[in-house]
């Protein structure tokens, strides 16, 4: 059975933080950790070498693949903060609506920076969503 390319690790998520640049991008994931792990009960950890993910939930493929995966998480990554939001956006329309300027794919939530949001709605979604995940599946933080 193949594991997940991008795995849990010990790696220091302070010292990631830390070298984010531009400055204003660094502060923008200091916010988004505080407020993932306000929302999570989690600790911030690193998954893989440039994502940082919270809590992490089991999940079973119906091929029998399985394993375990961040809760939510993000990555300050060069072109955009992307917030990823494990069960997708479908049952978040009316907070997508409210959000402010972003673009999602699947299960990731494309910002430029948290000025072009509003962060009380974003806080929201990833609350929702984190409990969404914890009905559907078994977690852990």
């Amino acid at each position: 059975m193949t594991q997940n390319k991008t795995q849990q690790t010990d790696a220091s998520v302070d010292r990631f933080i830390q070298a984010v640049e531009p400055e204003q991008k660094r502060r923008d994931s200091e916010a988004v950790v505080a407020m993932m792990e306000a929302a999570t009960g989690a600790s911030a950890k690193m998954w893989g070498t440039s994502i940082v993910g919270f809590g992490s939930y089991r999940y079973r493929y119906e091929s029998g693949r399985e394993g375990d995966w961040m809760l939510c998480g993000f990555s300050p990554r060069k072109q955009n903060l992307v917030v990823y939001i494990m069960p997708g956006f479908s049952n978040y329309d009316a907070l997508l609506e409210r959000l402010g300027k972003h673009k999602t794919g699947k299960s990731c939530l494309y910002i430029n920076k948290l000025a072009d949001i509003d962060f009380d709605v974003l806080e929201q979604l990833v609350t929702e969503s984190v409990n969404d995940m914890r009905s559907r599946y078994e977690t852990s933080n």
